[in-house]
């Protein structure tokens, strides 16, 4: 990890090699590498060391994570202690957050799990109809209809949270690329794998003791919201942890396209309606600015300047625009201290032998 500090108006750098390794040396609380993480575009479960020795030198009490994504790092952060408050614009990962950061307590025993199993549901069929022949076996299909109506009953929203994150995760094993952008016949990409064998019910009983053994109670109120990061009101935050999408140099950067299935699913597809004209029946694609050149300089702007009375904590990537020297000198504006730590990253889309591995330096960008 190579640590370069900025003080403002230059952008003189140094390297201090021994400081960063004592840094990411620093104990971090064993149950974070044991997070159920989602396999998930841009995931930091395996920079979550790292985090945790640069947030290990930050003063904060109370965190915000306007991107909580698979909720790794608001769970670090809930793990070392501080209140922290979750949000994204994605209903599906605010639900996660829901589940394992704003859940203190609630966890699901075998009785209610075997209830939701087998309950007669309400008998809607959307998931059948809508999805025959694009993900998932029959069996599979008429399974998420009645046991996304059976959690949908659950009295306790953390317990119908964590039933969902544990199906949002069985969907994913179940699904070979783990994304949500090709259908049809998959047996192409069956290498063997258990989690292709297991059926989504199995899936499903395992991720649930995944999730119980996830939750724990860190002695303070933390939250999740489900709402975009300019939407957001949250007063006397000590530090903003940012991990928002960015433009990449090739393909895109949309959520929606590659996990629609969960985001329709963590609401029964309610108000998000099927672009039917699709192979894989996407749903509407949620605008950001973030994701579009022309857009995308005055989204970081803005974001720094509603953050500006809070440390704040950008997560970010080499292959990504704006580069680095435009963010540091963004983040310049509102900070009189600037400090970007980076290490080598490498990042792998699948779990194929074909999958997309590309290899690029990952910053946090600190402002205080």
């Amino acid at each position: 990890m190579t640590n370069m500090t900025v003080d403002l108006p230059l952008f003189a750098a140094t390297t201090s090699p021994s400081t960063a390794r004592s840094s990411e040396a620093m104990a971090m609380p064993e149950r974070v590498m044991l997070y159920p993480e989602l396999r998930y575009m841009g995931s930091k479960k395996r920079l979550l060391p790292w985090i945790h020795g640069v947030l290990s030198t930050l003063d904060f009490e109370t965190a915000l994570d306007p991107f909580s994504g698979t909720g790794s790092v608001g769970y670090l952060m809930k793990a070392m202690g501080r209140r922290v408050v979750a949000s994204d614009f994605l209903n599906f990962s605010h639900v996660v957050a829901r589940a394992t950061i704003e859940n203190n307590d609630t966890r699901l025993d075998d009785s209610t799990v075997d209830d939701l199993i087998h309950g007669g549901g309400d008998g809607r069929r959307f998931i059948q109809d809508t999805f025959s022949g694009v993900f998932y076996t029959a069996d599979d299909l008429r399974f998420l209809d009645r046991l996304s109506c059976n959690i949908r009953l659950l009295p306790n929203p953390h317990a119908q949270s964590l039933a969902f994150a544990a199906l949002f995760r069985s969907c994913l094993k179940r699904q070979p690329r783990g994304v949500f952008t090709v259908s049809g016949d998959l047996s192409k990409y069956d290498d063997g794998r258990r989690d292709l064998r297991l059926s989504l019910e199995d899936h499903f009983r395992e991720q649930v003791s995944v999730y119980n053994d996830a939750v724990f109670d860190n002695g303070r109120k933390n939250i999740s919201y489900n709402s975009d990061v300019f939407d957001i009101d949250v007063k006397n935050i000590d530090l903003v942890y940012l991990d928002p999408p960015y433009v990449p140099r090739s393909d895109d950067n949309c959520y929606v396209k590659r996990y629609h299935f969960l985001e329709g699913l963590s609401a029964y597809w309610e108000d998000m309606p099927i672009k039917q004209a699709t192979k894989v029946k996407k749903i509407e694609k949620k605008y950001t600015p973030f994701s579009y050149r022309r857009t995308a300089i005055t989204a970081f702007d803005d974001m720094f300047s509603k953050f500006s009375q809070s440390q704040i904590v950008l997560s970010y990537s080499s292959n990504g625009y704006p580069g680095l020297e435009d963010l540091v000198s963004m983040m310049g504006k509102y900070k009189k201290r600037v400090e970007v730590f980076q290490r080598q990253h490498r990042y792998h889309f699948g779990n194929h032998a074909q999958a997309v591995r590309s290899s690029v330096l990952e910053y946090l960008i600190v402002g205080r």
